[in-house]
């Protein structure tokens, strides 16, 4: 996508983080949540770092951010991946640049091992994911009604080849 930038996340994004991931809820194909969460939720519920927003002419794209899997130690360097692009750049390319870069700074964390759950019908992310290195581990069937609708969920993982595992 011609023109698109990518930064650190920083607070002042909040607004643009919830309404991009707003977006993400109403589609009813991105996540199980329906409710826009607070910044103080989201920003708790997020790694510090590996936080990334996609930018073109000063408007936000859409975002990438990493959630723990578990505050257990043994599982310090797993994370949740999410990515999230607004409507209107959607199939642009900002996808794969905010994943590919939450991909290289998660390396840089010493991650090793990035995870998604991605609804089955959701074939743009399964695709971006993919295109980024990750693989399909599994299928969990029918995890979640939303909106009346169930949904099997596709788990797939990245492991890193460089974060010394």
């Amino acid at each position: 996508m011609p023109g698109v930038s990518l930064r650190p996340m920083t607070e002042a994004d909040a607004g643009g983080v919830l309404a991009i991931y707003a977006e993400g809820i109403a589609t009813g194909t991105a996540t199980f949540e329906t409710e826009t969460p607070s910044w103080a939720d989201w920003d708790a519920g997020h790694l510090a770092t590996c936080r990334v927003v996609a930018e073109s002419d000063g408007r936000m794209l859409g975002w990438a951010a990493l959630t723990p899997v578990s505050g257990r130690c043994v599982y310090r360097g797993v994370a949740e991946v999410s990515v999230y692009v607004g409507a209107t750049a959607r199939r642009r390319s900002a996808g794969r640049a905010l994943l590919g870069e939450l991909v290289r700074l998660s390396e840089a964390e010493r991650l090793w091992t990035l995870q998604a759950g991605i609804f089955a019908e959701n074939e743009a992310s399964l695709a971006l994911h993919r295109a980024c290195g990750f693989r399909e581990v599994g299928r969990r069937e029918r995890l979640g009604s939303l909106r009346g609708v169930w949904h099997d969920v596709v788990l797939l993982e990245r492991r890193s080849r460089v974060a010394g595992v």
